[in-house]
């Protein structure tokens, strides 16, 4: 029986989320190697296979030519996975939606913006130009989750995500919540399934995987303000990965 194939594309990304595929441990790696194959992969081989079952996609969206190039992945892969929080969210990238060009070229260039011939694309999550399977959230994501999904993509099944927030796992490991620390974070309303690795060494949640399905913003509400807080005062948490907005059409 043969094995399904498999590529991975990169998108605009800095690729530390393929980096953490290859980071796996010996054993789990050879177990992955066993269980498919992989023709496509920059980050690891040469070979430019265009004949794949699964295409995992890191990056967003930010260019009309990376919608013409993620259309045809799509038509070929029969399951299509977003991979990190700039393919699930837009990520990083999608702080540029908050902008004008002018704006940015002005900032970055100063006087020599003139000669700057940017775009004003918005930045997009794959989802949002194409039809995708399934997510891998996180910047960079969880080597563990993804085995895990990549199990579940393999069986069949469709594979699910925590419904509930970070704040679960950080109590789960006994951390001193982040709001006692004097620190803002977004653990509250951000996704589960990093085994709160940034608090516990010390660092806020800026909700990197996303938002939780249903939120409970009161709550997030009622923490701010019994540390003196307000929603506009952790604004800057929020956007440095969740940008994306499905009204932000420009082209």
């Amino acid at each position: 029986m043969s094995k399904p194939k498999v590529a991975f594309f990169d998108f605009t990304s800095c690729e530390g989320c393929q980096l953490e595929v290859l980071n796996q441990e010996p054993q789990d790696m050879i177990d992955l190697l066993n269980a498919v194959e992989i023709v496509n992969f920059r980050e690891a081989i040469s070979d430019k296979g265009q004949d794949y079952d699964i295409a995992f996609i890191e990056g967003s969206i930010s260019r009309p030519a990376d919608e013409t190039r993620i259309k045809k992945i799509r038509r070929q892969a029969k399951i299509l996975v977003a991979l990190g929080a700039c393919a699930c969210t837009g990520g990083v990238n999608a702080m540029k939606n908050k902008y004008s060009a002018a704006d940015y070229k002005s900032y970055v260039y100063k006087d020599k913006a003139h000669y700057e011939r940017l775009d004003t694309y918005a930045v997009r999550p794959v989802s949002a130009v194409v039809k995708v399977d399934c997510e891998i959230p996180g910047c960079p994501i969880n080597r563990f989750e993804f085995l895990r999904i990549v199990k579940s993509v393999l069986m069949g099944v469709t594979p699910q995500l925590p419904e509930y927030p970070v704040c679960v796992e950080c109590k789960m490991k006994d951390n001193v919540c982040m709001y006692q620390r004097g620190e803002t974070c977004m653990g509250p309303v951000t996704r589960a399934g990093c085994d709160a690795i940034c608090t516990s060494y010390g660092d806020p949640c800026t909700g990197c995987r996303g938002f939780v399905s249903h939120p409970n913003i009161n709550a997030q509400k009622d923490v701010l303000a019994k540390h003196g807080l307000s929603p506009e005062d952790v604004m800057l948490n929020f956007t440095m990965f969740n940008n994306f907005s499905k009204e932000d059409t420009r082209r």
